[in-house]
């Protein structure tokens, strides 16, 4: 979905759960923010397509967080590149990204066996077996990158120690990851039963009212477009 000139939200689909990695890109460059789940390199490639951008065009891969269906296509995306695409992640979460680590919720160090147990096969088999990448260069709060008319880094921890959020400068759109979520358009807070630290989560939101926001994309329900510089401030008052 084109929801701006240059800044295309990609609608992925896995068993029903819905994923949306964003796209932006200009005449020379394209970065892709989050890779899907393991696997779905062919649908980001035809989404990517649809957009009328050309996988070759892509240039570098920002993650917002380390969690399995944020980094799950980029070793594939990485390789399919021939190992020229610029990888960035915030410090906290690059180690578990590179493999040092292990993802934080798919540890099984961190779960019962009964919760192990309860897990399909193939979920078990992707936990103890990750993807994992190379990440190049580590970002920063406030950090501006010079892309597409210029990416700002809000550093959003809660979700994950390293969970960062992107201001889009040029379209005014704010790519939340998992700091927020939409339902119906509206947006609404992080899920507690996917967060590691619900204060700093909720604190987070805060950063949010630096901004002037016309679009906000959540990566679980997608767009958010109307008075959303409103709903960020009624949230982080609900959420206070």
């Amino acid at each position: 979905m084109n929801i701006a000139d240059g800044t295309a939200m990609l609608e992925l689909n896995i068993q029903g759960f819905g994923l949306n990695p964003t796209l932006i890109w200009d005449d020379e460059t394209a970065l892709l923010i989050d890779t899907g789940m393991p696997g779905q390199l062919k649908p980001i490639r035809e989404a990517m397509r649809e957009a009328g951008v050309p996988f070759d065009r892509l240039k570098a891969v920002i993650l917002t967080h380390q969690d399995l269906d944020h980094i799950g296509s980029l070793p594939e995306i990485v390789q399919e590149s021939g190992h020229r695409i610029e990888v960035y992640a915030h410090e906290l979460d690059k180690p578990y990204i590179e493999g040092t680590l292990p993802l934080i919720k798919a540890d099984r160090t961190r779960m019962s066996n009964e919760a192990w147990e309860s897990l399909p096969e193939t979920v078990r088999h992707l936990y103890a077996n990750p993807p994992k990448a190379k990440v190049d260069k580590t970002l920063e709060d406030g950090q501006e990158l010079p892309y597409c008319g210029g990416i700002r880094v809000v550093f959003t921890p809660g979700h994950t120690p390293g969970h960062i959020s992107l201001y889009l400068k040029q379209s005014r759109t704010l790519v939340a990851g998992d700091a927020m979520v939409c339902v119906n358009g509206n947006l609404s807070g992080p899920l507690q039963r996917n967060t590691l630290d619900m204060d700093k989560a909720l604190h987070s939101l805060e950063k949010f009212l630096e901004l002037d926001v016309e679009k906000a994309i959540c990566y679980h329900g997608g767009l958010s477009h109307v008075n959303v510089n409103e709903q960020l401030k009624k949230l982080a008052r609900t959420e206070q």
